[in-house]
């Protein structure tokens, strides 16, 4: 009665995405032996932008950490445009000029079919099907493909809408945290892709995927939601504090996380997978590389890598950024703080990553202006 295996039991579980993906693919590829990747793309409308998410390929990865404009793509705006899934039965004679196309042809992908992933009616999204063999997607395997296409969309839609509740959430927090807080939205905007960059330059060395580096991205902006609890004769003095005001700044830290706990437990998602990125931002923030910082005085490796990355994100903004005691620094003059204080108080690697990064850093800047030079 018990015997039969449900092959899909996996879309049903909570484990990352890459994985549900890697599931589905292993069955898919007992009836269409030729399907070599599948991927998912996701889009953020506020900066027009499709980033990497998942994929089953294993080491054959193409497209991994990249991103670019739905703009600058017209091959995928087409499929948008006519309302329908593409088909390439040989990429070599396929028009489109543009990176990921260049990208997936030197990988070897023969041919590739494309679907469009929505949720309630918004598009959020692609699905790539890629074999290496040429002329495979025939109308026998397209009729395969789109109910696992649709499958593996639900998938999708099901964390997607999970993090956009919760962001939801977020950003509510932040918006009253900043209504009363001298930091504003393009603060956010900046430091939360500065965490990006540094995420990126590092995730080979600390072994992220596109989603890990999503949600640093995605979670930085509530670093500082534990200030909602702080009083504003402490969160608005323009001068410095004391030692006993500064004591109860300290612990926003400690407030963030506790309110993070709560909005989790309020929406149901204490399991969403990588919540523990959110939890570590918020309450590690503030850690130091040599255990001088708070609230726990945790030391080197010890502070999770996402709140590292966060503290040099957060901090050179904040020098660079102006603020009601001071004037912004420029970059030269932020960086060579930041780097003479590598390895006491900030993650070497993180501050040399984001120095790298300084053309990248510099769009950003030119992108979210607000209180700059």
């Amino acid at each position: 009665m018990f015997d039969h295996d449900d092959a899909l039991r996996a879309l049903d579980q909570k484990i990352p995405l890459s994985d549900k993906l890697l599931a589905v693919h292993r069955v898919l590829r007992r009836k269409l032996d030729f399907i070599d990747r599948i991927a998912v793309a996701v889009y953020d409308p506020r900066s027009d932008t499709l980033k990497t998410y998942a994929h089953s390929s294993g080491s054959d990865d193409p497209l991994s950490r990249y991103e670019a404009r739905l703009g600058d793509a017209p091959s995928l705006r087409d499929i948008l445009a006519k309302g329908r899934p593409r088909v390439v039965n040989d990429l070599a004679s396929f028009g489109g000029g543009h990176e990921h196309t260049r990208r997936i042809r030197a990988q070897g992908y023969g041919s590739s079919y494309t679907l469009p992933i929505y949720l309630n009616g918004n598009f959020f999204g692609y699905l790539f099907f890629n074999a290496y063999r040429k002329g495979v997607f025939d109308d026998a395997a397209l009729s395969e493909l789109d109910v696992f296409g649709h499958l593996i969309s639900l998938a999708v839609a099901s964390e997607v809408s999970e993090i956009r509740t919760l962001l939801a959430s977020v950003r509510t927090a932040s918006d009253m945290v900043h209504q009363r807080d001298f930091e504003t939205g393009s603060h956010l905007d900046r430091m939360s892709n500065y965490a990006k960059l540094i995420a990126k330059e590092l995730a080979a060395s600390e072994g992220f995927g596109d989603e890990i580096i999503e949600h640093i991205f995605l979670f930085s902006v509530l670093h500082d939601v534990g200030k909602i609890g702080i009083p504003d004769g402490i969160l608005l003095k323009n001068g410095k504090l004391s030692e006993a005001e500064f004591a109860v700044m300290k612990t926003h830290a400690l407030k963030g996380r506790e309110i993070i706990d709560a909005m989790l437990r309020h929406f149901g998602l204490e399991d969403l997978q990588h919540i523990d990125v959110l939890r570590n931002i918020a309450h590690h923030h503030h850690e130091a590389m040599d255990g001088s910082g708070y609230p726990d005085g945790l030391r080197g490796g010890d502070i999770p890598i996402e709140a590292r990355i966060v503290a040099v994100a957060d901090v050179f903004d904040a020098l660079t950024s102006r603020r009601p005691y001071k004037a912004p620094w420029s970059n030269d003059e932020a960086f060579a703080k930041l780097l003479e204080i590598a390895g006491s108080k900030f993650d070497r690697n993180c501050v040399e990553a984001l120095v790298r990064s300084r053309a990248e850093v510099e769009r950003i800047q030119e992108r979210f202006q607000d209180g700059r030079l």
